[in-house]
């Protein structure tokens, strides 16, 4: 098997006297889609943010693509364009346009030439259905439309990986689906991909693999069939229980 494209070793943090991550190791390798799956306060989000150096470490490793994680300057710029990131609160610049918001990094961190980030973005905004709002405010558009616009926005810098942090949880119901769908056609598309998220249906169905967080720890991993069957631990059971007697699957 090649190497890993992120790989995770001993990693953990505290917030103060509260841990938040527990001695992590996790692999991911190219063309994989990892869904990160728990209860709140588990430790996702804050594992999500530790790959982008969003949040430091107090100890571990993180490698992208066998290279050690910088912790500042240039190279932690450089790497930060090579791993995308999803908010679930779509953090776009709301005084610029849409297509302003998808070519900005492009120009300015990859030196890309303006014809040639527009016409990319241009393409990008087709591809997730929000090609016809180019010149519009993000405040013009529905949340749905704006964190496909995100998406847009971090498919611009060509990353080699995408993190997706909830990226559904701020959204109403009815534009859950409209996201879920850009992201499961660039899981088919072969995106190496790290979703946290509480949509169990996507983690079923779009994932490649399932890890379940707990207290700060991976308490188990494996194939969506696997987890969802047949979870090893009774922790992840217990979970599973709550969350599908809530109807709360999809």
């Amino acid at each position: 098997m090649p190497d890993p494209l992120l790989e995770i070793r001993g990693v953990s943090k505290s917030f103060g006297a509260a841990t938040a991550l527990r001695d992590i190791d996790l692999t991911v390798h190219a063309g994989e889609v990892v869904a990160i799956i728990g209860p709140s306060g588990s430790g996702k989000s804050t594992l999500c943010r530790t790959i982008n150096s969003l949040e430091s470490i107090d100890t571990g490793t993180i490698r992208i693509d066998g290279e050690l994680l910088p912790q500042e300057g240039k190279d932690l710029a450089r790497l930060r364009s090579e791993v995308a990131m999803v908010f679930q609160s779509f953090n776009l610049f709301s005084n610029k346009t849409v297509i302003q918001n998808v070519t900005l990094a492009p120009q300015y961190v990859k030196r890309v030439p303006k014809a040639d980030a527009v016409r990319r973005a241009r393409e990008l905004l087709a591809r997730v259905g929000v090609a016809d709002h180019a010149d519009k405010l993000p405040a013009k558009l529905s949340g749905g439309q704006q964190q496909r616009v995100a998406i847009a926005r971090a498919l611009a810098m060509d990353p080699k990986l995408m993190l997706f942090d909830e990226p559904t949880s701020a959204l109403d119901p009815e534009m859950i689906d409209e996201v879920l769908n850009v992201m499961t056609e660039l899981a088919r598309s072969g995106t190496t991909m790290v979703v946290v998220t509480h949509e169990m249906g996507f983690a079923k169905s779009v994932a490649t693999r399932v890890v379940f967080m707990a207290d700060g720890c991976v308490i188990e991993e494996g194939s969506p069939d696997e987890f969802f069957r047949r979870p090893r631990t009774e922790r992840a059971a217990a979970f599973l229980s709550k969350i599908l007697s809530h109807g709360n699957e999809q």
